[in-house]
Order: C-alpha cells, then structure tokens, then sequence
C-alpha cells in the first residue's frame, strides 16, 4: 500500500488561486494525484477552512468550493475529539508549532498519514512520525510515483 498524505488547506486554495499560477500548478499536479491513487487524507479542519477563505478571497468559486467539499468527504476527513485535541497540545509543546498547525499534525497523524503536505511547516521535519512535504518544492511522482 502507498503511504497516505494529509493535505493541508492551503494545497486546495493554491489549486484555486490565479495570483501564483506555478503554484497553482503544483497544487493542481498535487490534487490529481492523490485523487487517482488515493492517498489524499484530511480532516473537517481543513474542509472548514478551505470553505471560509474561499468565501472570503473569491465568492465567485464559493459554489465551487461547496462542491469540492461534498467530493472531499471520499477523503474520510478526521473528526477533532479530545483525543486530537490532546495530541496536537502534545504536538504544539513539543515541536513549539501553533495551535493551529498542531491540530492537522495530530489529524495526520490520527489518519495514519506518513506525509503531511503543507507550505506553513519546515520540509522534511519528522512531527511524531509524520514527515512534512512542501508540496511547492516537491512533485508528486517524486513521493507516490507515476
């Protein structure tokens, strides 16, 4: 089995945003491949989000977005509970990473993601076996293959 990648929100707003076309590229390169291989894991964090900045940067694609969301669910979105809730201040004291930032490490980590794809952390820092991935600095052929 390939590993699994959490995705962080900003991945799915860069697919959206017409202001960085390389990176909206890469995300874009990035979705596709964890669509077709399925390996793209996130949680309701990331989906709330993703809805609110779209709604806020671009109403025109809040549609979109909602459509998104509803195909997003295939991904198995993880729950926030006490027990990610405990994580991630565990995560956060450990690594001296946000709040924020320490939820999704916890989320990937309650997935049994082996990557977290995001541009907000160091690339390659291992975070309680989770290893980050710049997904702006690394193609996905590279980490899941063609």
């Amino acid at each position: 089995m390939t590993d699994l990648v959490f995705v962080d929100t900003n991945v799915f707003l860069y697919a959206l945003d017409q202001a960085n076309l390389e990176k909206q590229a890469a995300a874009r390169r990035w979705r596709e491949q964890l669509w077709r291989t399925h390996t793209g894991r996130i949680s309701f964090q990331v989906l709330q989000e993703f809805y609110v900045n779209v709604a806020q940067k671009w109403p025109v694609f809040a549609s979109q977005a909602r459509t998104e969301i509803k195909d997003l669910i295939a991904w198995q979105p993880v729950r926030a509970d006490y027990a990610i809730l405990e994580r991630s201040w565990k995560i956060m004291d450990r690594f001296q990473i946000s709040f924020w930032d320490a939820m999704i490490v916890a989320a990937a980590k309650s997935a049994s993601c082996r990557f977290l794809l995001t541009e907000d952390l160091q690339p390659n820092q291992d975070l309680d076996g989770v290893l980050v991935v710049n997904p702006f600095r690394t193609d996905p052929a590279d980490l899941l293959g063609p």
